[in-house]
């Protein structure tokens, strides 16, 4: 008896009172655990099954929209887990509003520099053998408020700071495929993909990539794309920036040279120091930022506890991620959890022991390149302060002496 009551001793009652209650007491202390005893919830009728599961209401993930009729949401990066970004928490871009389209209705034009102009439906693509990858997205503008001068941006999470990219398993059938499927031209170099928004966003693109891993995607995450990545067809490109990956993709025009749209001469393009600018700059580079601790997280005292973070590069795989926990005048290598895949999120980890004191701790990925992500000041050497795009500058957080944690503007 006095064996099975000490099992279900709750905090805050010793087992010493529990055993001086005497034989006499030995029932009243046992009504009285069992007050403060949870209730057995597997003796409380459930919910049923439903068509489509929903998330418990004690999770609190969720998108966080910018202001008034926005044209973008981003990832809760700090409160995921893995490298798999649900479907529902997928950051959000578009130029012109999501089209509702029907399935049934719809086509993809391939045509140019071809012997075969073709047109294939949704069925079409289906017919052809599918490959599924798990590789990240990423918007160029992610992270921009890091780069420029922000008054508020101590005050960011992983979120604001950098939620304009997200993790997938991509379904559909390999560009390549279609490409020799219409015979495409020796001497073509570039297609365009263009899509049926409002805005009829269009990207010129190297015909490498074409025949490399882009593919014209039909499916994210084991499921027929949902409208705001694109349903149902979006062109894929592992690696490059979020704007080639055309959503709604309508058109496919093969040709010898690169189109010179709206989107890679006024937009998309970056501005140098010396008055020249930087085109087609497609691939995303290395990049990492620590997810915990970071802001608005407050650390309950001094002790063991483990850094964590997000790393990724549009050129291939991480080769390894270097933590500080003191602003950057020493470097420690971090962990890698698997798997660790190319152009995919990579986790990454470290131990530390926080004495109490303030400090900055900061992350630096390395590709298998041998790319390392830059410092700030060595990144606006090479872009200067005009730059739109690409900002992998390293990130750092401020932890305060009572524990609270910003983020450290300039401290890298």
């Amino acid at each position: 008896m006095l064996s099975r009551m000490s099992r279900t001793i709750r905090p805050g009652i010793s087992r010493r009172r529990a055993l001086v209650a005497g034989a006499s007491g030995v029932i009243g202390a046992a009504a009285a655990l069992t007050a403060q005893t949870p209730p057995d919830t597997t003796k409380i009728p459930g919910t049923g099954a439903t068509e489509i599961g929903a998330r418990s209401p004690f999770e609190k993930a969720k998108r966080r929209p910018g202001p008034g009729r926005s044209t973008s949401s981003t990832t809760p990066l700090q409160e995921l887990h893995g490298i798999i970004t649900p479907a529902d928490l997928h950051f959000e871009r578009h130029h012109a509003g999501i089209p509702s389209i029907d399935p049934a209705h719809y086509s993809l034009l391939v045509h140019g520099m071809v012997a075969r102009p073709t047109v294939f439906t949704l069925a079409d693509l289906k017919r052809f053998p599918a490959r599924s990858m798990i590789r990240f997205l990423e918007c160029s503008g992610n992270g921009g408020r890091n780069y420029r001068p922000d008054p508020e941006a101590h005050t960011l999470s992983p979120q604001q700071l950098d939620g304009l990219t997200s993790c997938s398993e991509w379904t559909g059938v390999p560009l390549a495929t279609l490409l020799r499927e219409v015979g495409v031209s020796p001497n073509a170099s570039w297609f365009l993909a263009e899509s049926m928004d409002a805005a009829v966003l269009a990207r010129s693109i190297p015909m490498e990539k074409g025949f490399d891993d882009a593919l014209v995607a039909y499916a994210q995450n084991g499921e027929a794309l949902r409208p705001g990545q694109g349903y149902p067809v979006r062109l894929f490109l592992p690696g490059y920036e979020g704007s080639t990956n055309v959503k709604w993709l309508r058109r496919i025009e093969v040709a010898a040279a690169p189109f010179m749209l709206r989107e890679e001469t006024s937009k998309y393009t970056d501005p140098l120091p010396d008055g020249t600018a930087r085109q087609f700059s497609l691939v995303m580079d290395a990049k990492s930022i620590v997810t915990e601790p970071a802001f608005p997280d407050r650390l309950a005292g001094a002790g063991w506890r483990e850094i964590r973070g997000l790393a990724w590069s549009g050129r291939g795989r991480i080769a390894h991620v270097d933590v500080s926990t003191d602003g950057g005048r020493s470097w420690q290598r971090a962990q890698l959890e698997d798997p660790v895949l190319p152009k995919c999120h990579t986790r990454f980890r470290l131990p530390w022991h926080w004495s109490g004191g303030e400090t900055v701790i900061m992350s630096r990925a390395t590709d298998e390149t041998g790319y390392a992500q830059p410092t700030r000041a060595e990144l606006l050497a090479v872009r200067g302060p005009g730059t739109q795009y690409h900002f992998n500058n390293i990130r750092a957080w401020r932890v305060a002496a009572d524990g609270t944690v910003t983020l450290a503007t300039g401290a890298a």
